[in-house]
C-alpha cells in the first residue's frame, strides 16, 4: 500500500546542515568578541558622587538628600491614593445599586485631603512640639542625647522639666560624638554630669548594612565608622531598667538637631532603620523600632530652639538649614566663640582682626569665587556653619569650675532618676569605652567657649505665627539662596581674578556706601563739578 502524501514539510534536517549552521555561529561570536576587545570594553558608569576637594560637597549632598526625602514621600501618598480608588472601584463593581452607601467613604476621602493640606499649611514648629509631646507621654525612659563638644549647650531645661512633671519617668543623658572631643575634656565632663544623671559615653556608627541589601561580601577589616561604642553599656542599663518594671519597656530618644539620635537607633539595632543625614532636622515625625520582645525605641525629631538664646547657640541647634538664616552673622557667632589661634591651625589661615577678614581669606585659600572674580564670603561662612554643625571637626568646651544643681532639679528627683540602674557596672563600662575610642590630642582640639543650657520651646502656644508678608519674603530669600548655590556650582576653582589696585580701593571705601546712603567722596566729586570744571589733581576719580 502507497504511503500518503504529508502536506506539511518536515522539519527534520541533516546532521551535516545542523554542525554547519552551528560551526558559523561560533565563528559570528567570535569575530564580535575580538572587535569587542579591539573597541575596549566598556562597562556601565558608575556615579562618582562629589568629590571631596569640592568646595560645595556638604551643600550639595544636602541639597540631593531633601530632594530625594520630597521624591520619596510624594511617591507614597500616589501609592495610597492609588490603593484607595482601587478599593472605591472594587466595591462600586460588587455593589452597583449601593450609590448611597458608596458616597460616603469619598466624602471621608475628601476630608482625608483636605485634613493633610491643613497638616501641611500648618507651621512645622508646631508639629514638632506635637510629636515630641506624644513620644514624651508614650516612653518610659527618655534619652537625651548631648554632643560630646558642647554637653551643656544641648541640654534644655524646659524638656527636662516637662520629663519631671509627666510622671514616673526615668531620664538618661547620652554623649555621642565622644571620638571628637579630648580623653581628659570627656572624662570631666562624665564626672560632672554623672553627680546629676546618669551619663552613658557613645560613639555611633555611621556606615551601617541597609536592610534591602542581601549581597554577601568578602570579610574585609572594619572601618573606623563602623565601629559602635557604648552600646553593651547602654544595652546592660535598658535591661537592667526592664527587669525592674517587670514589663515591655519604651524608650523615647529626645535632642537637639544634629546631636545623633536616629545614628544611636540605627547603632542599637545595627540596622540603618532611621534617615540619617547632614541635613538637619531630617526626623520630622515619631519612628517605633522594636529591638526586642521586651525593649522599643521611639526616633523623635529635634528640639525646638527659643529665639531668646544666643546667636551662637541659635546657630548651632536650629533645625533649619542655613540657606534659610544669615549666613555671615550665623558664622561670626560661632567664630567669635572659638579660640581664633587654634581656628588659624586648623584652616591654615593668617592671623584676623574680625570674621570678615576671615571669611575673605578662607574664600580665597579654598576658591569661592562669584562672577568676575569677586570673593564669595556667603560661601565661606556656609562652609564653616557646616563643619561645626558636622560630625568631623573636632572642638571641645571646658565644663563649669563649680558643680550646681540644675533649676528645674531637685535631690528627691535626682534619687529617683537614679533608682533601678545599676551605677557601678555603668562607670566600669564608660571607663572601658573611653579607653577603646580614639581621641583626638589637646592640640587638634578647638576651644570653644560655651554659651551654657539652650533653652526651647515645648509649648505650641509659644510659637509665634508667621505674617504673609514674613512668608513671601522668606519664599523669596529661598529662591535667591537657591539660585546662589547653582551659580556657586558653575564657578571655576582657581585664584581671584581681581587686581590688587581694585581691592585696595574697595577697602578704602566708607561702609556707608555700601548700604545705599552717599559716600563723602561723590559728594566732593559733586561739589567740585559744580564750582569749576577743571580738573582737580588733589582728588581721587577712580
Amino acid at each position: 500500500m502507497k504511503r500518503p502524501k504529508l502536506k506539511k514539510a518536515s522539519k527534520r534536517m541533516t546532521c551535516h546542515k545542523r554542525y554547519k549552521i552551528q560551526k558559523k555561529i561560533r565563528e559570528h561570536h567570535r569575530k564580535l568578541r575580538k572587535e569587542a576587545k579591539k573597541r575596549g570594553h566598556k562597562k556601565p558608569k558608575k556615579d562618582l558622587g562629589v568629590p571631596n576637594s569640592a568646595p560645595f560637597k556638604e551643600a550639595v549632598l544636602r541639597e540631593a538628600e531633601l530632594r530625594k526625602q520630597l521624591l520619596e514621600e510624594l511617591k507614597q501618598q500616589e501609592k495610597l491614593d492609588r490603593q484607595k480608588e482601587q478599593g472605591m472601584k472594587r466595591k462600586l463593581e460588587t455593589n452597583p445599586d449601593e450609590k448611597p452607601s458608596d458616597e460616603k467613604p469619598e466624602e471621608e476621602f475628601g476630608q482625608c485631603k483636605t485634613k493633610k493640606a491643613k497638616l501641611a499649611k500648618q507651621n512645622p514648629k508646631k508639629l514638632h512640639c506635637q510629636e515630641l509631646k506624644k513620644v514624651i507621654e508614650v516612653s518610659d525612659v527618655l534619652l537625651e542625647v548631648l554632643d560630646a563638644r558642647d554637653p551643656l549647650g544641648c541640654r534644655c531645661p524646659q524638656v527636662e522639666e516637662a520629663v519631671v512633671q509627666n510622671g514616673l519617668k526615668k531620664l538618661v543623658l547620652v554623649l555621642n560624638k565622644s571620638d571628637l572631643v579630648p580623653k581628659e575634656n570627656l572624662e570631666n565632663w562624665l564626672n560632672y554630669l554623672k553627680k546629676e544623671l546618669p551619663t552613658v559615653v557613645f560613639k555611633a556608627s555611621t556606615i551601617l548594612k541597609n536592610k534591602k541589601i542581601t549581597k554577601v561580601k568578602k570579610k574585609t577589616a572594619p572601618f573606623k565608622s563602623k565601629v559602635c561604642f557604648g552600646r553593651e553599656s547602654l544595652w546592660k542599663l535598658l535591661g537592667s531598667l526592664q527587669e525592674t518594671y517587670g514589663r515591655a519597656i519604651q524608650v523615647g530618644v529626645i535632642g537637639f538637631p544634629n546631636v545623633g539620635k536616629s545614628s544611636i537607633i540605627n547603632s542599637l539595632k545595627q540596622e540603618q532603620i532611621c534617615n540619617v543625614g547632614i541635613a538637619m532636622g531630617l526626623t520630622r515625625n515619631m519612628q517605633v523600632v522594636p529591638l526586642d520582645k521586651q525593649i522599643t525605641v521611639i526616633d523623635s525629631p529635634s528640639f525646638i530652639v527659643s529665639p531668646l538664646n544666643s546667636s551662637a547657640a541659635l546657630a548651632l541647634r536650629s533645625p533649619t538649614s542655613i540657606e534659610s538664616l544669615k549666613p555671615v552673622e550665623f558664622a561670626s557667632a560661632i567664630l567669635s566663640q572659638a579660640d581664633a589661634r587654634q581656628v588659624v591651625l586648623k584652616y591654615t589661615v593668617p592671623n584676623y582682626k574680625n570674621s570678615q577678614e576671615f571669611f575673605a581669606t578662607l574664600a580665597h585659600r579654598r576658591g569661592l569665587h562669584q562672577k568676575g572674580g569677586s570673593l564669595n564670603i556667603e560661601a565661606a561662612a556656609k562652609l564653616l556653619w557646616s563643619e561645626w554643625t558636622g560630625a568631623s571637626l573636632g572642638y571641645h568646651c571646658h565644663p563649669p569650675a563649680s558643680w550646681t544643681l540644675s533649676p528645674h532639679f531637685n535631690e528627691n528627683t535626682v534619687a529617683n532618676m537614679r533608682k533601678g540602674f545599676n551605677l557601678e557596672e555603668l562607670e566600669k563600662n564608660n571607663a572601658h569605652s573611653i579607653q577603646a575610642i580614639r581621641n583626638p590630642n589637646l592640640a587638634n582640639s578647638i576651644l570653644f567657649c560655651s554659651s551654657g543650657l539652650t533653652n526651647g520651646i515645648t509649648e505650641e502656644t509659644d510659637i509665634a505665627e508667621e505674617l504673609p508678608k514674613q512668608k513671601e519674603s522668606k519664599q523669596k530669600d529661598n529662591i535667591d539662596n537657591g539660585q546662589e548655590s547653582v551659580h556657586n556650582k558653575e564657578v571655576d576653582e582657581g585664584i581671584s581674578n581681581k587686581s590688587p589696585v581694585k581691592e585696595i580701593t574697595e577697602e578704602l571705601l566708607p561702609e556707608k556706601s555700601l548700604t545705599g546712603e552717599p559716600s563723602a567722596r561723590s559728594f566732593v566729586l559733586g561739589k567740585i563739578t559744580k564750582e569749576d570744571d577743571a580738573y582737580d589733581f588733589s582728588t581721587d576719580y577712580v
